[in-house]
């Protein structure tokens, strides 16, 4: 019974993958608290902008529209961390505009009264 051998360099199709902490130079925090529902939009001062890395082109093109992290994450095709970094990134270098997302206590009230709405809604159907 012959034993087939593995080979022990990559493919050319493996050669082309970049890890994701190279993306960002190796960075693991955002400069803003992004969570998977914070929206992002390009902003309208930035569309004439083309910055070098290719990630962030990707941002602004994708955000015309207002995106969600988790979005721009999978399209991005990287993971959440990442994705958090290159955004922070976008809006440091005034391309893209973080939109305020209501977290913790903050705004609990509006949670619980949108909450109750939503279910008043379902039981309606």
């Amino acid at each position: 019974m012959a034993v087939e051998a593995f080979p022990l360099q990559p493919t050319t199709e493996e050669t082309g993958f970049v890890r994701p902490y190279a993306l960002t130079g190796g960075r693991t925090r955002a400069n803003y608290h992004l969570e998977l529902e914070t929206l992002i939009s390009t902003r309208t001062a930035a569309l004439l902008a083309v910055p070098d890395q290719i990630e962030l082109q990707v941002i602004m093109e994708e955000c015309r529209t207002p995106q969600s992290v988790a979005e721009i994450a999978s399209r991005l095709r990287v993971p959440l961390g990442v994705a958090r970094v290159l955004i922070s990134d976008a809006a440091d270098a005034g391309l893209v505009t973080v939109h305020r997302t209501v977290s913790g206590d903050e705004g609990a009230e509006a949670h619980l009264t949108l909450m109750e709405r939503v279910l008043s809604g379902l039981r309606r159907l």
